[in-house]
């Protein structure tokens, strides 16, 4: 069976949604589910200080990039202790794990058989399928990858199905960073419409567009969820004043018909993996509650 190594937590999900969690032995420090990886070691960690206020922590993101340095660093003595057959990473985004990049580098001395590097690149929705499909097949496992990419797609359109029944479509702005403000893009966009709401920021297959408080409010969103890529919303509730001392909050819509959502970017919506499922029924019971309900409030979810 194949030794493996998981340098994102979407990568790992994936993995043990396939039937490997046995065969993995490595994670990212930011793997986390199912909470049983916690067993395994991690090979990465970040080069910044991950606390602090919004702004603060985009700021040394954006220094360490604009100097052309990788956001995260592997422990490549480690990696090669542990011989992985197969290493899965990323080259979609440069600060949310490890890139192909970074991995290459760090078994470039290798001797003998180089590991296999599966690098994902999820834009779109469809792209987080075809990144499902590229691990199983990777993993000699292409049966496994087909049934779960079935699985997962049947979720998704009955729960579209059935909002396509909704009699309203309510404008809906998802809110990816806090400040600066950024809009929700790659494949939330799409997720907005099969949930039945009308997407207003971001475009679908594009990445995630920085915006000012003046476009949200020009706007005027029937539904703001706010799912910051990389918190949870205890820790993301700590930047909510950025928005909500803004004195044209309180004129917003969404505001004042208490439709304002606080959602678990980290666990959820900046997963590209097998709770995209997840992700989207979350979306459902925010924009539609009249026709969903999956119980996710209070840990997926939590109204303002």
């Amino acid at each position: 069976m194949p030794r493996i190594v998981t340098l994102l937590p979407s990568a790992t999900e994936i993995v043990c949604a396939l039937g490997f969690e046995g065969e993995l032995v490595g994670r990212s420090h930011e793997c986390d589910y199912p909470p049983s990886v916690a067993r395994l070691p991690a090979l990465t960690e970040a080069k910044f200080n991950p606390e602090g206020t919004s702004a603060e922590i985009d700021q040394r993101v954006k220094k360490i990039v604009a100097d052309a340095l990788s956001v995260y660093r592997v422990d490549a003595p480690k990696l090669r202790e542990l011989r992985p057959d197969v290493i899965v990473t990323q080259s979609q985004c440069e600060v949310c794990a490890v890139s192909e990049s970074d991995v290459e580098a760090a078994v470039a001395e290798w001797l003998g058989v180089r590991p296999k590097i599966v690098s994902l690149a999820p834009y779109a929705l469809d792209d987080v399928f075809t990144d499902m499909q590229r691990v199983a097949d990777a993993l000699g496992a292409s049966a496994r990858g087909v049934e779960l990419v079935a699985q997962l797609r049947n979720r998704l359109a009955a729960i579209a199905g059935k909002a396509r029944n909704a009699a309203e479509r309510p404008t809906v702005a998802t809110i990816e960073w806090i400040d600066p403000l950024m809009a929700a893009g790659n494949w939330m966009p799409t997720l907005v419409e099969m949930a039945g709401g009308t997407n207003l920021f971001g475009t679908a297959g594009e990445h995630s567009p920085w915006m000012k408080f003046d476009d949200l409010a020009a706007k005027d969103p029937d539904v703001i969820m706010i799912s910051p890529c990389g918190f949870n919303m205890d820790r993301a509730a700590k930047d909510l004043p950025v928005l909500t001392n803004n004195p044209k909050w309180q004129q917003l819509s969404a505001v004042r018909n208490r439709r304002v959502f606080m959602a678990d970017g980290n666990q959820y919506f900046n997963r590209p993996g097998p709770r995209i499922a997840e992700s989207l029924e979350i979306l459902a019971e925010i924009v539609h509650p009249e026709l969903f309900r999956f119980g996710h409030e209070g840990s997926g979810w939590r109204r303002l």
